[in-house]
């Protein structure tokens, strides 16, 4: 187990560290001087020059990036170009808003997507299994942002029930519209998942044992059938808590959340590279990081897991 874990953690330095390379050169091929956007109009060439020098932007991109490479060993984001402020700090004042939707949005997530995968599989080809198939399909094909805008148009303009935008004073009828936007395609898929898991463990052989020992329906399907058709089901609650948190850019842009999704949409908008960069490697190590503790979860409840990745790894 140690060596699977360790084997693993490995995996993850070189994927970071190709993650800052791309974020590196593409927001640096951008022909835009982050001098001027600092300094802004009207200013001399010779202040250009002196701050492009004391940036160290006027060297060549290589020593630019292994420049930037020790400052994130020391846990140094950068400095944003725009509110010339720490990334560290401005990450730091947005990532809680972004955690907190994550986490209502998973909580909807597995509440509903638990029990219409059950009840699809339990009550397989009737009406409720129907309208969970149609209902998880629409969920999948309609796109987020227009989800979220006929949410507010309905419950937030026409019937005035809930908060259109922004988080107020951080009371939960603020997070309603958003979580159940940012929640509705990731439903889809537990419901899914949840279904065709609970048909294949129904399947099996002691399934049918246990109905033939005279236990009780609810008690077959609670503790024998819904236990082992749970566990692709975490592994996917796990990877997608892991998206949630790094931020969803086009929820939050839509209902105007101030979260570190809509900070580096507007970054981007801005040319703020430090920011990009910044944002984007912490969701990258959040999603690394959780897609970790699944696997090392996974590999705990089924131990082939890790014997047969070792095996193919000699």
């Amino acid at each position: 187990m140690l060596y699977f874990i360790f084997r693993r953690i490995l995996q993850i330095i070189p994927v970071i560290i190709g993650v800052t390379l791309i974020l590196f050169l593409l927001m640096y091929v951008i022909p835009e001087d982050p001098a001027r956007l600092i300094l802004q109009k009207g200013a001399t060439e010779q202040a250009l020059a002196n701050l492009r020098a004391k940036m160290g932007i006027d060297k060549p991109l290589y020593v630019q990036y292994w420049r930037y490479i020790k400052q994130l060993a020391q846990g140094d984001l950068g400095t944003s170009y725009r509110y010339r402020r720490s990334v560290n700090s401005i990450l730091a004042e947005h990532y809680p808003n972004s955690i907190r939707l994550a986490l209502g949005a998973i909580i909807i997530e597995i509440i509903i997507g638990l029990i219409a995968g059950i009840i699809s599989a339990v009550k397989k080809y009737s009406f409720w299994d129907t309208l969970v198939t149609v209902s998880t399909t629409l969920a999948v094909c309609i796109p987020v942002f227009w989800l979220g805008m006929m949410l507010q148009i309905i419950f937030g303009l026409r019937l005035g029930w809930l908060p259109m935008s922004g988080m107020g004073d951080g009371s939960i009828r603020y997070y309603i519209l958003p979580a159940i936007t940012l929640a509705s395609v990731s439903t889809a898929y537990v419901a899914r998942m949840t279904r065709s898991s609970m048909l294949e463990v129904l399947s099996n052989d002691y399934i049918t044992t246990a109905f033939a020992k005279g236990l009780s329906y609810p008690r077959v399907i609670g503790k024998h059938a819904l236990k082992n058709a749970l566990i692709p089901v975490v592994t996917l609650i796990g990877l997608d808590l892991g998206a949630l948190m790094g931020g969803a850019i086009l929820t939050e842009t839509v209902f105007n959340w101030p979260g570190v999704g809509r900070t580096i949409y507007l970054a981007i908008l801005q040319r703020d590279a430090p920011v990009v960069i910044g944002g984007t490697l912490i969701l990258v190590i959040i999603f690394l990081f959780l897609n970790l503790i699944v696997d090392i979860i996974y590999a705990w409840l089924d131990p082939r897991i890790r014997f047969e990745r070792k095996k193919a790894s000699v």
